[in-house]
């Protein structure tokens, strides 16, 4: 079989949730498919960037995805997979479509101009897939009803998470020297933006013991300004640290070294640091709505993400109750082993081999 699949994501110098998707999954698949030919599609801006990296498989090749040479790419792929929910505007043999989340449409979260953007991308793809594969159960129900695409070709796939790396405690301890976390902290991971719910976690954290610091991991997204205005107003202000972006590595000590993930998002579509804090057995707090739930499972403390008294008296919980902590713990390592991209992965080759 013939597949194609769009890997323009999976060279973000700095990835978000679908490069980390989109690297992992190519990945696996390469793996998976030695007697299947990969044709790894990238826009001109990330094409040529491209040809620098290793191929992840002897079955793979390259090609460019521009409007001139998508029907050429259509001549010769049995399957395309749009791994961002969007699909070129040529047709393809069968086509399907990853899709992560929809929140740009269910709420005021972005620019009125972005909105329109992926609006239409998102109506497109739905229109010219044959199926979609969607993260969550969540994300499945909302792309029905938004898209008016059947319900019964929506294929649910949940993230995989990697374990992450262990570090010698000599080495987390220089690398909170240098960071200047001298204290205990809660660890919130994703962009500073008013989906994540920002506001309302600096609120609650704010009558929490003053020993305890709040490390905010994440680049700057949607109404950013607001929120670090909110911060720099803070009583709190001078134990809230901002990374910004940060890399793998420096993810995986965050979250070896924090006291607990606090992660009371308002929306998400997936939720990665779930799992990614889960694998690093720490005690996890996280929101009651969306999709949250059905990663979290009975392995996280969850609190209404729309009510600053029940993130706060959650937060209290995961700081202070030692039994509570250890049982999120032992249940968060073992939900966490329930999903790898391996096993993403093969689902995904279910559905491509459906199609062809």
């Amino acid at each position: 079989m013939r597949i194609g699949l769009d890997a323009s994501y999976s060279i973000d110098r700095q990835p978000s949730g679908v490069g980390v998707y989109s690297q992992n999954l190519i990945g696996e698949l390469a793996a998976l498919t030695p007697d299947h030919r990969l044709t790894l599609c990238y826009r001109a801006n990330r094409y040529f960037r491209s040809l620098r990296l290793p191929k992840p498989g002897p079955n793979v090749s390259r090609a460019l995805m521009e409007t001139v040479t998508v029907p050429w790419l259509a001549s010769r792929l049995d399957v395309f997979h749009g791994l961002n929910q969007r699909l070129p505007e040529r047709r393809f043999r069968r086509a399907l479509t990853t899709f992560h989340d929809l929140f740009v449409m269910t709420s005021d979260y972005s620019t009125a101009e972005y909105r329109a953007r992926f609006e239409g991308f998102a109506q497109q793809a739905a229109e010219r897939s044959d199926r979609i594969v969607a993260v969550s159960s969540f994300t499945a129900d909302q792309t029905s009803e938004l898209l008016s695409y059947p319900r019964e070709q929506i294929v649910v796939v949940p993230h995989g998470v990697k374990p992450l790396p262990e570090f010698e405690a000599a080495e987390l301890r220089e690398f909170r020297d240098q960071r200047g976390l001298d204290r205990s902290f809660l660890l919130n991971v994703g962009a500073i933006q008013q989906r994540k719910n920002i506001g309302r976690l600096v609120e609650a954290f704010e009558g929490l013991p003053s020993d305890l610091m709040l490390v905010l991991a994440g680049s700057s997204g949607y109404g950013a300004e607001e929120i670090s205005a909110r911060i720099e107003a803070s009583p709190a202000r001078g134990r809230i640290v901002q990374m910004g972006y940060v890399n793998a590595d420096t993810k995986a000590k965050l979250y070896r070294s924090a006291h607990a993930l606090a992660f009371p998002s308002l929306n998400e579509g997936f939720g990665i640091p779930i799992l990614e804090a889960m694998s690093a057995g720490l005690p996890v707090l996280t929101s009651d709505c969306s999709s949250m739930p059905e990663v979290a499972g009975d392995a996280a403390l969850l609190v209404d993400p729309t009510d600053t008294e029940s993130i706060a008296a959650g937060l209290g919980r995961v700081i202070e109750d030692e039994e509570l902590r250890s049982v999120l713990r032992q249940r968060g390592l073992a939900r966490a082993a329930e999903f790898t991209w391996r096993r993403a992965a093969k689902a995904v080759l279910g559905v491509y081999e459906e199609l062809g």
